[in-house]
């Protein structure tokens, strides 16, 4: 068990929130909702107040806290994908702001962000060959959703 757990901050849509995350992952469940026990700033008596979630086997807690906070880019989550058929199915999922799109990263439709990063990515981009990473930088940089057929064509030179 951890000693520490993420706690993300919605505005009333905490559950449909952890739903929607384990069911993209492996190893992930809701494992309980709290209800609140009384009218507060995040709804009435007996509404979520927050849920308690495993995501890819770490612990996650969402707060139904109001509107006063929302997400932004100083904090993401980092997906390591070992495919290509997973970097697209989960970008597919969580990507719903195309403007925030950028060398891998994505907004779902919270606002949260996301690295969806196939884990070739850290092993080209850290080739003893540094005009080989540096190929792969350059090639990363210029992409939204990462391309593993790319990156090894820039890290072959053949690009």
């Amino acid at each position: 068990m951890s000693k520490i757990t993420p706690c993300l901050w919605f505005d009333g849509q905490a559950e449909e929130a952890a739903n929607f995350y384990v069911s993209l992952l492996p190893d992930s469940h809701v494992d309980r909702a709290v209800r609140s026990p009384g009218d507060t700033p995040s709804g009435p008596e007996g509404s979520v107040l927050l849920v308690e979630f495993t995501l890819a086997g770490k612990k996650f807690t969402a707060l139904n806290g109001g509107p006063p906070f929302t997400f932004n880019e100083s904090v993401s989550f980092v997906i390591e994908c070992a495919s290509q058929e997973e970097v697209d199915r989960l970008w597919q999922a969580l990507s719903m702001d195309k403007s925030a799109e950028q060398c891998g990263w994505l907004k779902d439709r919270y606002g949260l962000s996301w690295q969806i990063i196939p884990s070739v990515l850290t092993r080209l981009l850290t080739d003893p060959d540094a005009a080989k990473a540096k190929r792969v930088m350059t090639a990363m940089l210029g992409m939204k959703k990462i391309d593993i057929a790319e990156l090894e064509r820039a890290g072959s030179g053949a690009a």
